[in-house]
């Protein structure tokens, strides 16, 4: 299964959950998002090119991370740019979620193991601004 999660137009997040399954190459993000992300799923045999990447100019404007879930359940609150709740997603084992744009916050349900990717180098505080959660805010969760 794979979600596009959106706020209007603008795209927040893609996930894709564990028994997401489809023979070949699937791309799911557009070709100008600085961060990609794609499935692969080749039969035993296939041959991939030894290939080098080229240096190749690129600018990027804001931090994209990748989570991949290994052990337990993470909630991801998603909210707007202008920092308000829209809703929340559940995150099991083998998931993964590409954040794009918007703001989030995490919450591990279980004992969590997840390894992070994201655009480097790392820039420090300068990198995020980071905004307190209502405490009266209910939340939309869907799993």
């Amino acid at each position: 299964m794979l979600e596009k999660i959106t706020d209007g137009e603008v795209l927040l997040a893609i996930i894709v959950r564990n028994d997401y399954d489809k023979p070949g190459i699937s791309f799911f993000t557009p070709d100008d998002l600085s961060q990609q992300l794609a499935y692969m799923h080749h039969p035993a045999g296939k041959f991939i090119e030894p290939h080098v990447h080229n240096e190749v100019r690129r600018e990027v404007r804001y931090t994209q991370e990748v989570l991949f879930i290994k052990r337990g359940r993470l909630r991801v609150d998603f909210y707007s740019e202008q920092q308000a709740y829209l809703h929340s997603r559940i995150l099991h084992a083998g998931d993964v979620i590409l954040l794009a744009t918007g703001g989030h916050g995490f919450e591990a349900l279980d004992d969590l193991q997840m390894i992070e990717v994201k655009q480097g180098p790392y820039s420090g505080d300068q990198d995020k601004t980071r905004f307190a959660t209502p405490a009266d805010q209910t939340l939309n969760i869907l799993d």
